[in-house]
């Protein structure tokens, strides 16, 4: 923990005394790569240390505040990481709404698809509550069609962009369907996101709420302190990595979409790990808190960051997905449907979830 703290620290010093020297190298290829691969491993690594830090929280608190804190920070994560190639000197009008799709895809289908499969293989079935899955499902699919499916079918634009008035106002009511389903995953209904064998009464949801109330001020200080020293230097070189992203996506003059996947990838990756050990471990519901608390926090609070954005910028932001991903979208949408609506989970959802993130790669390269 204190070498991850100190190499990421003395990276954040580093581009903050010569950020535009070291910057000013990226035209030789491989001083480009190097500095890629410098700010990548500790963004990486610094993330990991998001994560272990949560998890020591979510051990401390339970289900579904432990799972909540990673969530959000990691989301905080994706948001800084956007938010920098946006107010670039270049501008990515579609990094939003790739970087969302991308989550999605990685979450609902590849995490998805891999930890089934595994689970299959390791326990057969695996059974988890039905009540939180819908309760997530709910959410994400009109949080996913408002932001990457309607902005094709208004009359106002035709470019998959939203006017002024529509951002605003679908900003604020995303951020109220997410905090709305906060509240309930928080409140009356958090037995709903925990495991169907460990059931919890809201009076010990309430009894837990209070206790998390008294640590806040002694030992849970600690590993707050250090989610934060883990989360700043994220934050602080995201905009010195999203100039390293831009250049390369240039040069090689790889699909746009490739910058989405790859801050998706990095901002995720530990999270989706994590979501793979809980299912390894027989702990479907956790592992479903994770993914479907991914999606759905992408979309309830980067889909206002980043019409924010865009706002404040006067930049056009481009949130409609093309047909052919629409229609990924719409089959990974009914497939999460179908696979959550029993109790009880098999190898055969794994594998089909997986063939459509297949499907879904594929066509990035060769859309």
């Amino acid at each position: 923990m204190i070498i991850r703290l100190t190499c990421a620290w003395a990276s954040v010093l580093a581009y903050l005394f010569f950020g535009k020297t070291i910057l000013g190298q990226l035209g030789s290829p491989l001083l480009s790569m190097l500095i890629f691969a410098w700010l990548l491993g500790i963004i990486a690594w610094s993330a990991i240390g998001v994560v272990h830090e949560a998890e020591e929280l979510a051990h401390r608190l339970g289900e579904p505040y432990g799972t909540l804190i990673l969530t959000l920070s990691i989301v905080i994560i994706e948001v800084a990481l956007i938010g920098a190639v946006m107010l670039g000197a270049t501008g990515a009008p579609t990094l939003g709404r790739d970087t969302m799709f991308a989550v999605l895809m990685i979450v609902l289908n590849g995490v998805v698809g891999i930890g089934l499969i595994f689970g299959g293989l390791r326990h057969f079935q695996q059974s988890y509550n039905l009540q939180g899955a819908t309760a997530y499902l709910v959410v994400i699919i009109p949080l996913t069609v408002i932001a990457l499916v309607l902005p094709n079918f208004t009359t106002s634009t035709s470019d998959g962009t939203l006017t002024n008035l529509q951002a605003i106002c679908f900003s604020l009511f995303t951020l109220a369907l997410y905090a709305s389903f906060l509240i309930l995953q928080t409140g009356r209904h958090s037995d709903f996101f925990i495991e169907p064998d460990l059931p919890a009464r809201n009076g010990e949801a309430q009894h837990q709420v209070e206790e998390v109330g008294h640590a806040a001020s002694g030992s849970l200080l600690p590993n707050i302190a250090l989610l934060l020293a883990n989360i700043l230097p994220i934050v602080i070189l995201a905009k010195s990595l999203a100039a390293v992203l831009d250049f390369g996506i240039a040069k090689l003059d790889a699909p746009p979409a490739l910058g989405g996947i790859l801050i998706a990838m990095v901002v995720f990756t530990p999270e989706c790990i994590t979501a793979l050990r809980a299912i390894n471990a027989n702990q479907l519901q956790r592992a479903i808190n994770l993914c479907l608390g991914a999606a759905a926090s992408t979309l309830g609070l980067t889909v206002p960051a980043v019409l924010g954005i865009g706002l404040l910028t006067g930049q056009p932001v481009t949130l409609g997905l093309s047909a052919t991903n629409m229609v990924i979208l719409a089959m990974t949408l009914m497939l999460s449907t179908l696979t959550f609506t029993g109790s009880r989970t098999t190898m055969l959802e794994g594998a089909v979830h997986l063939c459509v993130f297949f499907v879904f790669l594929v066509l990035v390269f060769s859309p």
